[in-house]
C-alpha cells in the first residue's frame, strides 16, 4: 500500500498499512479488476456483466462487486433484482449467486430498490470496504468491481484501500466522453494503479443484412485518443439492442450475436492475461 497519489498525503498521520483492507478468512480472491468509465451512460455496468459471463465461460470463478452505491444496476443486469443477500451470526454477508457468479450490491440489502441512497462520501467509502472485507466471496479467480462514474470519494477509496491490480476503462467514441475518460485515466495514474486498457462501447452499427460496419466517428480520433492517453484498445462493441437488453436475453446462446460474443470472449481472455 502506497501513500503516493493520495490527496491527503501531506496532512495525514496514518500508517499506510492502516488504509488497506483484507478479506475475511472464508474469502480467497486472486485478482481484483476495477471497471471504470469516468462518465455515466457509456455501458460500464453492462460491460462488467458481459465480461463476468465471458470469464466464467472460460472456466474462471468470478464475482462482481457493485460499487456504484448510489446507482446500482448489476442486480437488474443479471436479472436477479428480486433477491437478497443475508448476514450470518458472525456478521458475515453471503452474496447472491447468479449462475455461479457471486454478486454483492447495496440493492440486495434494502427493502425497496428504488429508495435513494443519501449518504456522504465517508459512509459510501466504508460500505464498499465492507463489501470487500465482510462478504464471503469464497475462492475467486477474479473479482470485478463495477465502479461509480467519475473520480469522487468512492473511486478514491477503492483505489487506495482495495488491492486493485488494474483498471479497465469503458468509453464511447464521442469526443466529450473521451475527454472525461482521460480524467479518469489520469486519476488512476496519480494513484499508481495500472490502466489495463480500454473497451470502446457503441463504437459502430452493423447492418443485419450485409453485416457491413458503419462507424459513428473517425477512426483517426480513436488512434489519437489511445496515443495521447497511453492506453491500448482491447476491443470495440457495436450499438446493439440485445447488448442493451442483456438482462432479458441469454445473449451467449443467440447465433446472430456470435461475432459480438466472440469479441467479448477475446476481451475477457486478454484482460485476465494482463493481470495473471
Amino acid at each position: 500500500m502506497s501513500c503516493e497519489g493520495c490527496p491527503n498525503q501531506g496532512s495525514c498521520s496514518k500508517d499506510a498499512s492502516s488504509c488497506s483492507v483484507e478479506t475475511n478468512a472464508q474469502s480467497k480472491i486472486k485478482h481484483v479488476i476495477a471497471v471504470l468509465s469516468g462518465k455515466g451512460g457509456v455501458g460500464k455496468s453492462t460491460i462488467t456483466v458481459m465480461l463476468a459471463r465471458a470469464m466464467q465461460k472460460q472456466g474462471l470463478r468470478v464475482g462482481i462487486m457493485d460499487a456504484d452505491i448510489t446507482g446500482p444496476s448489476i442486480p437488474r443486469l443479471m436479472n436477479a433484482h428480486e433477491r437478497y443477500a443475508y448476514a450470518t451470526k458472525e456478521n458475515e454477508i453471503i452474496p447472491v449467486d447468479v449462475d455461479g457468479i457471486k454478486i454483492m450490491s447495496l440493492n440486495y440489502l434494502v427493502q425497496n430498490e428504488s429508495d435513494p441512497v443519501i449518504w456522504r462520501g465517508p459512509i459510501l467509502g466504508n460500505v464498499v470496504k465492507q463489501f470487500y472485507t465482510d462478504v464471503v466471496w469464497g475462492e475467486l479467480d477474479v473479482l470485478l468491481i463495477d465502479m461509480p462514474p467519475g473520480t469522487g470519494d468512492v473511486a478514491l477509496t477503492i483505489l487506495q484501500s482495495l488491492p486493485v491490480q488494474g483498471v479497465l476503462m469503458v468509453s464511447t467514441p464521442q469526443p466529450m466522453v473521451s475527454m472525461i475518460v482521460t480524467k479518469a485515466i489520469k486519476m488512476c495514474q496519480e494513484m499508481h494503479v495500472p490502466v489495463l486498457g480500454i473497451v470502446e462501447n457503441m463504437a459502430y452499427f452493423e447492418c443485419p443484412n450485409c453485416q457491413e460496419k458503419a462507424l459513428f466517428y473517425d477512426e483517426n480520433e480513436l488512434e489519437q485518443f489511445l496515443h495521447e492517453s497511453g492506453t491500448k484498445l482491447y476491443g470495440q462493441l457495436p450499438m446493439n439492442s440485445l447488448i442493451r437488453n442483456v438482462h432479458q436475453y441469454d445473449a451467449y446462446d443467440l447465433k446472430q450475436q456470435e461475432a459480438t460474443m466472440e469479441t467479448m470472449a477475446q476481451i475477457a481472455k486478454a484482460v485476465y492475461a494482463d493481470v495473471e
